[in-house]
């Protein structure tokens, strides 16, 4: 029988970056059941309710409080796994000392103090990133807010404050940003070049600027906007400003544009900007209109891959990267829209009578949306957290329904809880239940590496994937299992080394996030022929 504890530590702040970390590395450790660390706000205190883990002493921590919750394995020993998670908090904090570093209490504090400082990275709970936010942009430090669950209307006034003071205000919800070659939260390590991405979502980045290297380009600056900036509220502020700091960029020779399906009057205000760069700009909104860019004297991309060839192209830097050769089999790869549609054919081939769905489970918002859309073009119906058609739309919590592709990094899952890319575990659950379903054909996952994602995203998921297809087996039927790995060989670990593990367990590997949408397509139309 499990053992559950709780801790309270007064007064003791930890940034929720920080927190979700060593949440994912305690779930990690030898007895553990479940760990959750966070701040003692309502919002994790109704998280911890929800799981039926709130205590009396729980429920009395404040805000400036850290809660720490561990659920021990029956035999565990509890002091020394609240030992070890204790070790993961502490081996944080002395780092900067250590190094011979300062800590600041306050953004005031640290701009004032840390010469040539121009740039915060706010990554608190929501409830107060708006505050810390605009503190920074009134020391005059352009601002990286990864924080989400922030208001429209606080999102409008920071990024009104910031275009005042010609500083950038990436965010809320600002995943990934590359700023003279330095990547700042979930980004990739890519070589430095002459392609400057504005993107208006995290994961749709890092696919363009991984693309981008694995095509033998380069970035020269990455500016996240936010995934609500191309919205009719906010009305594209940040992806406006981005395209002009470009525009006079001498090192970006390319401009590529990033979004999910923006606001037609928005899409207008930024295609005006587009006409105006004087340099040659690539445009990839998902469901966008080509006829619109052209008008506006850009470059239409109908994907991530076309959008990072393009620029290379346009840059006069592509290199002989990003076709890798490979068969068009479980273990194999998939490079190519012939491949997609030979994989396809020999997938369908091996499954039982009445497979014929294919459930997309993603840590990445963009990656799912572009996968999605590939379905929906062809004139499936699609179902989905993140659709934009309410008659398709489920609810996170919802049992899955013909073709679903479910987001795990929206704000309904994570609300209180690790983004995917740093705890998988839900997303894991849902693998193997998902198995469960006679009408299931494929799984297609992705998994996203770099700065901020957890270590080892394949390894701690295969134990899934071998158990969900050994329940289709028992029942008779073949699971299909579709991958994806968003990365580098400059990352840690890998690409190569990702993308081999999957091999090895017989997972159909594509090489990118396009061909992805092109295999679940195909395998789509064929198990429902």
């Amino acid at each position: 029988m499990s053992t559950t504890t709780a801790v309270v530590r007064k007064n003791t702040y930890y940034d929720s970056v920080s927190l979700m970390s060593v949440s994912t590395k305690a779930n990690a450790l030898d007895g553990v059941e479940q760990a959750f660390t966070a701040m003692g706000t309502e919002m994790n205190k109704g998280v911890l309710e929800n799981l039926g883990l709130l205590t009396e002493e729980l429920r009395a921590a404040e805000s400036g409080d850290l809660m720490i919750v561990l659920v021990a394995e029956d035999g565990a020993d509890t002091e020394a796994l609240l030992a070890g998670i204790e070790d993961l908090l502490t081996r944080k904090a002395p780092a900067s000392a250590a190094a011979g570093e300062v800590t600041y209490r306050t953004v005031a504090s640290a701009a004032a103090g840390i010469e040539g400082a121009n740039l915060a990275v706010i990554a608190v709970n929501g409830a107060y990133a708006a505050r810390e936010a605009r503190k920074a942009l009134e020391s005059g430090l352009h601002v990286m807010m990864f924080s989400d669950n922030v208001t429209v209307e606080d999102e409008v006034a920071l990024k009104e404050l910031a275009h005042s003071k010609g500083l950038f205000m990436m965010g809320p919800d600002c995943g990934t940003a590359i700023v003279n070659n330095v990547a700042l939260c979930f980004g990739n390590k890519v070589r430095p070049g002459s392609v400057g991405i504005v993107a208006a979502s995290g994961t749709g980045s890092q696919e363009v600027s991984v693309r981008v290297h694995a095509l033998g380009g380069g970035v020269s600056q990455l500016i996240g906007t936010g995934g609500r900036d191309l919205s009719e509220r906010v009305g594209g502020i940040m992806m406006v400003d981005g395209i002009r700091a470009l525009a006079a960029d001498p090192a970006t020779d390319v401009i590529v544009l990033v979004s999910k399906p923006p606001a037609p009057s928005v899409e207008k205000k930024v295609l005006a900007e587009v006409a105006a760069a004087g340099k040659p700009v690539v445009v990839w909104f998902i469901d966008g209109s080509e006829e619109a860019v052209a008008a506006a004297g850009g470059h239409f991309a109908a994907g991530s891959l076309q959008a990072a060839r393009k620029a290379v192209e346009l840059a006069g830097t592509a290199g002989t990267g990003g076709a890798v050769a490979g068969g068009a089999v479980a273990g194999g790869a998939v490079a190519e829209e012939s491949d997609a549609e030979a994989a396809a054919a020999e997938i369908v081939a091996r499954l039982a009578d009445g497979q014929k769905y294919v459930r997309g489970l993603f840590c990445g918002g963009t990656l799912c949306d572009e996968t999605m859309y590939a379905v929906r073009d062809a004139g499936i119906d699609v179902w989905s957290n993140i659709q934009k058609d309410p008659a398709f739309r489920l609810p996170a919590g919802a049992a899955s329904r013909g073709h679903t592709f479910l987001d795990f990094g929206d704000d309904d899952f994570t609300n209180g809880r690790p983004h995917p890319m740093i705890d998988p575990s839900l997303r894991v659950e849902r693998i193997v239940e998902e198995a469960g379903d006679p009408e299931v054909a494929a799984l297609v996952l992705d998994f996203v590496l770099g700065f901020g994602s957890h270590e080892d995203p394949v390894g701690t998921t295969l134990p899934a994937i071998e158990e969900a297809r050994r329940l289709a087996r028992e029942a008779g039927r073949h699971l299909e299992v579709v991958a994806y790995v968003l990365g580098t060989d400059l990352d840690t670990p890998s690409v190569a080394a990702q993308t081999a593990a999957l091999r090895a367990a017989g997972v159909t590997v594509t090489l990118s996030s396009t061909e992805t949408g092109r295999l679940a397509r195909e395998i789509a139309k064929k198990a429902q022929a």
